[in-house]
């Protein structure tokens, strides 16, 4: 049992996944956050941000071209694979009971966004944690045209990725002192990620209610 919390928090350590995992573990819990929906809970922004910084400052050795391919890859293939289940099996999400892998909440909560956006919110849920993993799969189940679909998945994870790892780099190469406050930045996007959930989340009931 210990074993099992200790690789928990090993996945939910962005800085100790970058560090020992190297470009081929980053580059799977992005994938694997973008679309697959019991890995919701992974690191997202902030560790495709650390990824950035630790690249700029020469703490994860790789060239930055070939993080930001990885990285970019890792987010558009991920959600590809959301989009092909939920458009096959998205029935299933129907009746799903809640577990600890998936709550119909993040569903609900996804829906909203969808009303709210159309098919952009394949680009404005990639700063969206949650959503994030959510909306691909439910573009699927809703039979979004993969034109459309894959013209927003690209453009989402590009924008998501230059932002953010490009971003990161750009402070790490020229204040590579930023390493030292790591855990700040952490809790900044634990803060940015705990409001927006939880804004989602009050959101989606609302509209409920309403309805």
């Amino acid at each position: 049992m210990n074993s099992i919390v200790e690789f928990f928090q090993y996945l939910l350590n962005s800085e100790e996944l970058i560090r020992t995992g190297g470009l081929l573990v980053i580059t799977f819990i992005v994938f694997a956050e973008n679309g697959l929906f019991f890995a919701f809970f992974l690191p997202g922004d902030y560790l495709v941000f650390l990824a950035g910084v630790f690249c700029g400052t020469g703490i994860l050795q790789v060239p930055i071209g070939i993080l930001l391919l990885c990285m970019f890859a890792a987010a558009v293939l991920g959600s590809l694979t959301g989009y092909i289940f939920g458009k096959y099996f998205g029935g299933m999400f129907e009746n799903r009971p809640d577990s600890l892998f998936f709550k119909k909440k993040h569903l609900d909560t996804t829906r909203k966004y969808f009303d709210k956006y159309g098919s952009r919110t394949l680009i404005v849920s990639r700063f969206l944690p949650i959503v994030r993993t959510f909306a691909p799969i439910l573009a699927g189940v809703a039979k979004m045209s993969f034109p459309a679909f894959l013209l927003n998945n690209v453009i989402g994870g590009a924008v998501w990725i230059g932002a953010l790892t490009g971003g990161g780099f750009l402070f790490g190469e020229r204040f590579p002192w930023i390493v030292d406050y790591v855990h700040y930045i952490i809790l900044f996007f634990l803060a940015i990620t705990t409001f927006t959930v939880i804004k989602g989340y009050l959101n989606a009931r609302k509209g409920m209610v309403e309805e």
